[in-house]
């Protein structure tokens, strides 16, 4: 992100997101890689607007013995105070993140979706 300081731009890093890596799917991944390019826009991006909605909902209907079996390491960033909710929802529901993380794609609101630039805006 930018700052405009004394007329001057200056890059900062967001302090708002986090670093995070958990084991998704391959098969969600590819979708989402599709979706996110279709989209102009970034796979964490989709997966923060389906996790939005899952919290804002209060419950979950997950079914731990349809747990998908192609799971990769996935690497990005969250936003910070959505993943520590995430977090606090998936010990409530006694399920792992990814669960959460995965369970969230259907919930998509693609209307809502952060475009791929907007780590390049200016404050």
């Amino acid at each position: 992100m930018w700052k405009l300081i004394d007329g001057k731009l200056i890059q900062l890093t967001d302090k708002s997101r986090v670093k995070f890596r958990t084991n998704i799917s391959k098969m969600i991944l590819n979708q989402l890689e599709e979706l996110a390019e279709k989209h102009n826009t970034h796979i964490n991006y989709l997966f923060e607007s389906g996790l939005k909605t899952v919290l804002s909902s209060g419950g979950i209907s997950f079914n731990k013995k349809t747990r998908p079996k192609d799971r990769v390491q996935f690497k990005t960033t969250y936003d910070k105070d959505l993943l520590d909710a995430v977090k606090e929802f998936a010990k409530k529901n006694e399920l792992y993140i990814n669960d959460v993380i995965e369970y969230s794609v259907q919930f998509i609101d693609l209307e809502s979706v952060k475009r791929a630039n907007y780590k390049h805006r200016i404050e």
